[in-house]
Order: structure tokens, then C-alpha cells, then sequence
């Protein structure tokens, strides 16, 4: 498997909306088996394809613990379909912001419609931390990262860390 980066912020290709998928084919597999080497490695429990700096609509989540078998899900084009109404805060972290935490409040449920690996489509109710994640991911998605949901001035701080870290890391 190739191995992927995940990009951080400032990086502006966060910030855009992905594209659809046409169809799920060998390519589209191959990208999403890098993209759960790459969430397991950093480690995480979902990614979306624009943190590997492919900007399409496919993600990956596992949110089994350590001590438990992994169990993948391949979602390609996901579209939340519906939200509770009952809220849920969680204490959010992004592999594209590294070592910031934040409690976000999220609608507590979701469905998720998706085709999976094989292309075929899916539809998939999710409570807790699987609502939580399929939140987060599908908004990266559409270029909102889990810090808009903070005020601005938390926000701000975050994105100024960053980038006068990418300004330290430039070369001369």
C-alpha cells in the first residue's frame, strides 16, 4: 500500500468541498485501504480523503477499541439524511489539527446513506461515537472542520498556532 500524508491546516484544500465519486472501482478501493493505513497509523478513527489531499467524497472509520477486532466501514459519497433531535457533546480531536481537543456538540443519532466498498448503497442508522465520527467526517467533506464549531476566538487561536508553525517549518 502507498503510503499517504495527512495534511494539516492551514492547508486551504481543507477548506474546499469534495467531488463525488463516479463509481467504486479498483482505484477508488486501493485509495480507501491507504487512507485506513494511514487513520490506523496516526492513530485515528476516521479520515476523510481530503486529509490524504485527494479531494473526493469517500471516507473510512473504524471505531473499534484497541483491545477489539477491527471492524472497517468504506463510505463513498455519504449523505446524512437525518439528525436527532437530541444533542450529545463529545471531545472532538482531527488528524488534520494534531494534539488540539475540543467538546463539540453534535445531534446524539444520524442515518447515513453511502454506496460501501463494492458500490453497492447503504443505508446505516448510527448512535454515540459512530454518529459523532460520521459527523465529523462528512463535514470535511464539505470543507468545515470540527474548530468552526468553537467560537472565534478559540478558533482563531488554533488556525494562528498553525500557521506560525508551517512558518517555522518553511525553509529559509
Amino acid at each position: 500500500m502507498a503510503k499517504r500524508e495527512i495534511i494539516t491546516i492551514p492547508d486551504p484544500l481543507l477548506r474546499e468541498v469534495s467531488a463525488p465519486v463516479e463509481r467504486v472501482d479498483d482505484d477508488v478501493r486501493r485509495l480507501m485501504d491507504d487512507m485506513l493505513e494511514a487513520m490506523y497509523e496516526a492513530p485515528g478513527i476516521g479520515l476523510a480523503a481530503v486529509q490524504v489531499a485527494v479531494p473526493r467524497r469517500i471516507v473510512v472509520v473504524d471505531t473499534a477499541r484497541e483491545e477489539e477486532e477491527r471492524n472497517p466501514l468504506f463510505l463513498v459519497n455519504p449523505e446524512i439524511v437525518s439528525l436527532s433531535d437530541e444533542m450529545r457533546p463529545h471531545e472532538e480531536g482531527c488528524l488534520s489539527i494534531p494534539e488540539f481537543y475540543a467538546e463539540v456538540e453534535r445531534p446524539a443519532a444520524c442515518t447515513v446513506q453511502f454506496l460501501d466498498r463494492d458500490g453497492k448503497p447503504r443505508e446505516m442508522d448510527c448512535t454515540d461515537i459512530l454518529s459523532t465520527v460520521i459527523q465529523h467526517e462528512v463535514d470535511h467533506l464539505n470543507g468545515v472542520l470540527f474548530i468552526d464549531y468553537l467560537s472565534r476566538l478559540k478558533r482563531d487561536r488554533v488556525i494562528k498556532k498553525f500557521v506560525k508553525a508551517k512558518k517555522a517549518e518553511a525553509p529559509a
